[in-house]
């Protein structure tokens, strides 16, 4: 079983990857880049069923909000990637450039979202091992 530590670690070294793969982007040909960013959307596909499976499997061990989280961010993922397929078909020149100008803002907006996640999931690990402590202080306190 993961540990709450196991899973920042992990949690850690994902973010490093993305962010050593966001700088080497730019240096990369466009037909390299391609393969990566399909390479990416499969990933993001995995890991959200992945969520969804394990969502499902641990159905009333987790609250019902993270639950509901998590059926949000599938139905917000699944229209992100639709409206960014609808785009690319795109040839204007401008449009292209708006086109770009807006999946930068998309990109940012989608690290703010996994930070402000980040400190979610920090919150849930500092109450989780202060709810353990005081099951343990209850239960030494009933012998």
């Amino acid at each position: 079983m993961t540990t709450v530590n196991e899973a920042f670690e992990r949690l850690a070294d994902r973010a490093k990857d993305a962010e050593e793969r966001a700088a080497a982007a730019r240096a990369k040909a466009k037909a390299d880049l391609e393969k990566d960013v399909a390479a990416a959307a499969t990933d993001a596909q995995e890991t959200a069923k992945k969520l969804r499976q394990t969502a499902d499997i641990k159905k009333g061990k987790v609250s019902v909000w993270w639950d509901n989280a998590q059926r949000t961010w599938n139905e917000h993922v699944a229209a992100i990637r639709a409206d960014i397929e609808s785009r690319r078909a795109e040839h204007d020149v401008d449009r292209a450039r708006k086109r770009a100008d807006t999946a930068e803002d998309d990109a940012l907006f989608a690290i703010d979202y996994a930070y402000a996640a980040i400190e979610e999931a920090e919150y849930a690990a500092l109450d989780a091992a202060l709810a353990r402590m005081k099951a343990e202080e209850m239960a030494a306190t009933a012998s």
